[in-house]
């Protein structure tokens, strides 16, 4: 569930850093630099980038703009084609087999093996098709926060890494104690400290 969407998950970031003058003229060659490149006619395994809340196709923003006031609205595409190890397994065997074969030989050694696996890895990978996902974020330029729609450790990881690479800043997580602690004033803070986790049967 994203951004757009009815219900759905999201955590919550710091933007650490000081935002640049005239952010947007900063900003708008960084995005499309680090806009999305598919990979269908490659054989690169992934591919990350930015496209709009539009549609995981509109890489150029075309469709939707990222600046919407004081917000920068965007979603993170990933692709990404893999092969699974008991395929990649599989195939190995198979190639073992039929070099021992025809070299008539007991076995193989390790580096014959690993020649092996390597070239079965990379047909296979020619042959799989990648697979896409994408995620949606919403940066409040005021205030210095980012909501990120998705709660998986993976995507997050992407996230701050392009994001790092995209606007030079740096992030951090916001779990809902600290998000608690930044809304509250000052002397309800002690309080906030002394509350214990509580079990609802």
């Amino acid at each position: 569930m994203g951004l757009l969407a009815r219900a759905g998950g999201f955590v919550r970031y710091a933007v650490e850093g000081e935002l640049p003058e005239n952010f947007w003229d900063f900003a708008a060659p960084r995005i499309t630099a680090n806009a999305f490149r598919d990979i269908d006619e490659t054989f690169d395994e992934q591919s990350v980038g930015w496209v709009s809340l539009a549609g995981m196709f509109d890489s150029d923003f075309s469709q939707a703009p990222y600046a919407v006031g004081d917000y920068l609205a965007l979603s993170m595409r990933v692709d990404e084609r893999k092969v699974p190890a008991r395929i990649l397994k599989k195939f190995c065997l198979k190639e073992e087999e039929r070099l021992k074969k025809m070299h008539q030989v007991p076995k193989l050694s390790r580096a014959q093996r690993l020649d092996i696996k390597d070239n079965m890895h990379l047909m296979l990978l020619k042959k799989a098709l990648p697979a896409p996902a994408v995620y949606d974020l919403c940066w409040n330029l005021a205030t210095g926060t980012i909501l990120f729609f998705s709660a998986n450790q993976k995507a997050q990881e992407m996230f701050e890494e392009l994001f790092r690479r995209t606007f030079e800043l740096g992030l951090m997580l916001q779990p809902p104690f600290l998000v608690a602690e930044h809304l509250l004033p000052a002397e309800r803070h002690r309080a906030l400290a002394e509350l214990t986790p509580a079990i609802f049967v």
